[in-house]
């Protein structure tokens, strides 16, 4: 299977590119992974929502310029549902039994991700009700899709 994770912006702290490289690592015995970036937009402080919503959409269009029609794109969005590490193992686990052979993870800038991009969606998931940075979500993500892998192979992997 080939996982795409589709992101906005670039990864600045080398602590989370360290995490990011670690768990690609891992995940190589696995998975074809690929972390695709688009630009982000600048926000200037004190956006209005009019803007915020601009924003949201243009880093949108980037977003979805790298999406196919056979991909099955997974949000990660607050809004979400919120499997438990077993659950978001099994989903994936069955995806790949029904044939789907490209899953697509969507991390928003920071202001999240725009209507169109959440339409596009095959399902959305959150991993909290808190909110995370989304350069540290990337390290999250990859980590539970490890987590996700160990646990379809019957591996051990601490709790």
């Amino acid at each position: 299977m080939k996982i795409t994770i589709l992101c906005v912006g670039k990864i600045k702290e080398k602590y989370l590119r360290d995490g990011i490289a670690e768990y690609s690592k891992r995940l190589g015995r696995y998975c074809k992974l690929e972390i695709t970036e688009v630009a982000d937009e600048h926000t200037p402080d004190g956006a209005s929502e009019a803007e915020e919503t601009q924003i949201r959409r243009i880093e949108g269009e980037r977003l979805l310029r790298r999406v196919r029609p056979d991909d099955y794109v997974i949000t990660l969005a607050i809004q979400g549902r919120m499997p438990d590490s077993v659950e978001l193992s099994r989903q994936i686990e069955t995806l790949g039994i029904q044939g789907k052979s490209h899953l697509v993870f969507v991390i928003g800038g920071s202001l999240g991700l725009s209507d169109e991009v959440l339409r596009r969606g095959n399902d959305s998931v959150s991993f909290s009700r808190l909110t995370f940075p989304h350069q540290l979500m990337r390290v999250i993500l990859l980590e539970q899709l490890y987590r996700g892998y160990r646990i379809m192979n019957h591996e051990p992997y601490h709790k």
